[in-house]
């Protein structure tokens, strides 16, 4: 069994790794490997030890992290009028190809849980085309009010 928990500074070397992995896979590094993971692993470690900053969720199985997903909370400017004022970025939700088959569900309900929880009224991301499907059916909307301006060329 696969248990989902949450993700602790001691997590990072292993989850960097899997940040490679799900990246690296989609378009060819611009860094080595061993650069890529020692860098990654500092952020990741850091994040994880700041109060406020990003929080993950991981999949362990027998031991092993096999997935994760990243959540950032998003303060908005105080508002006037009855809505809450915190959105979320959700991010690098990933599992390893060969423990997927409802891991990568549990991870975003565990981050959709926790932000729910702490008011969250938007939550945001950018999928990959094979995962639009999971996002629908947990309720995002795909093409909705969110605009975007990328301002790198």
């Amino acid at each position: 069994m696969t248990d989902i928990r949450r993700a602790s500074s001691a997590d990072a070397g292993a989850m960097a790794e899997l940040r490679w992995e799900f990246r690296a896979g989609r378009q060819p590094p611009t860094e080595t490997h061993p650069a890529f993971i020692k860098r990654c692993g500092a952020w990741m470690r850091r994040e994880l030890t700041t109060p406020n900053a990003w929080r993950a969720w991981v999949a362990v199985n027998n031991g092993a992290i096999v997935g994760q997903v990243w959540l950032h909370a998003i303060a908005k400017i105080p508002n006037p009028i009855a809505e809450t004022e915190r959105h979320a970025y959700l991010s690098n939700l990933y599992v390893k190809p060969s423990d997927r088959g409802g891991i990568g569900t549990r991870l975003l309900e565990a981050a959709i849980a926790a932000a729910r929880a702490e008011g969250v009224d938007r939550m945001v991301l950018w999928p990959s085309g094979r995962s639009v499907t999971l996002y629908l059916r947990h309720g995002f909307t795909h093409g909705g009010d969110v605009m975007e301006l990328e301002l790198r060329a």
